[in-house]
C-alpha cells in the first residue's frame, strides 16, 4: 500500500510513519532523510542538492522527485511506502502523479492527519529529542519512563530544535495553510483523501490510521475481485 501522511508541522506524520514501517511492513519516504541521505552518497544528484542546501537554497521539485522516484525502485519499497513531508504544493503533488504513472505505481489513500491550531502549536513547543539516538519525547505527551534517561539508549542529553518556538511554529502553519492544505481538495477529487482526527494519542491515531487502511485496502480487494469476475464470469 501506498500512501501519503498529510497533516500541518507538528500533527505527527512522522511518529505514525514509523509505525506504519513496522506494523504494515511500508517504507517510511521523509524528504528531509532522503535529501541528506542522497547528499552522503556522492551521487551526483546528492552533490548537487548539497550544494544548494549549503547555500541555504531550496532543492527544485523535480531533484526531489528524482530522488523520491530512485529510493521507491529500491526492492524494500515493493511492499508500500508511506510519505512525510512531501508533497508540499500543487505542483509538486501534479510531479509525483506523473512520476508514479511512469511506474504504473498509484496512491491507494492520502491519509489527513486533522488537529487543533492552538493545540498543534503546544505540541510542537514540548517536543525534545535524544541527542544520542535522535529518540521523540514530548513534555506532556511522551516523557522518559526515568526522568532525564533515554528509554532506549540511557543517555542523559536531550535537545530541542531552535525553530521549535510559538512565533516559528505560527508562521509555519500560515504557510502551511496557504501552500499544502489545497492538497486536501486536490486529493479528495481524486478520491484518494480519507481524514482521521490527530487530537487523541499516540496509540488513538494509530488505530484510526490502520481502520482507514483497513478498509481502503478491503475496498480495493473488493473492486479487484469484481473486475476479475467480470472478465472470467
Amino acid at each position: 500500500m501506498n500512501i501519503i501522511l498529510l497533516g500541518a508541522p507538528g500533527a505527527g506524520k512522522g511518529t505514525q510513519a514509523k509505525r506504519l514501517t513496522s506494523e504494515r511492513d511500508m517504507v517510511q519516504l521523509s524528504t528531509g532523510d532522503m535529501l541528506r541521505q542522497s547528499a552522503e552518497s556522492g551521487s551526483q544528484i546528492g552533490i548537487d542538492a548539497k550544494a544548494l542546501m549549503d547555500k541555504g537554497e531550496l532543492v527544485s521539485d523535480a531533484v526531489v522527485v528524482d530522488i523520491i522516484s530512485r529510493r521507491i525502485d529500491q526492492p524494500d519499497c515493493a511492499k508500500g511506502f508511506a510519505l512525510d513531508g512531501f508533497p508540499r504544493t500543487l505542483e509538486q503533488a501534479a510531479a509525483l502523479d506523473v512520476m508514479l504513472d511512469e511506474k504504473n505505481k498509484s496512491l491507494d489513500a492520502v491519509v489527513e492527519m486533522r488537529v487543533d491550531d492552538v493545540e498543534m502549536v503546544a505540541r510542537i513547543v514540548g517536543r525534545f529529542t535524544c541527542a544520542n539516538c535522535g529518540e521523540g519525547y514530548h513534555d506532556r505527551f511522551k516523557t522518559p519512563a526515568v526522568e532525564g534517561v533515554c528509554d532506549v539508549c540511557g543517555v542523559s542529553d536531550f535537545q530541542r530544535r531552535a525553530d521549535d518556538n510559538a512565533n516559528t511554529v505560527t508562521t509555519r502553519l500560515m504557510a502551511y495553510y496557504k501552500k499544502t492544505s489545497p492538497l486536501i481538495g486536490y486529493y479528495f477529487a481524486k478520491g484518494k483523501l480519507v481524514t482521521v482526527d490527530g487530537m487523541g494519542t499516540i496509540d488513538e491515531v494509530t488505530k484510526s490510521i490502520s481502520n482507514v487502511l483497513d478498509q481502503v485496502d478491503g475496498s480495493a480487494k473488493s473492486q479487484s475481485r469484481g473486475l476479475l469476475g467480470s472478465i472470467f464470469g
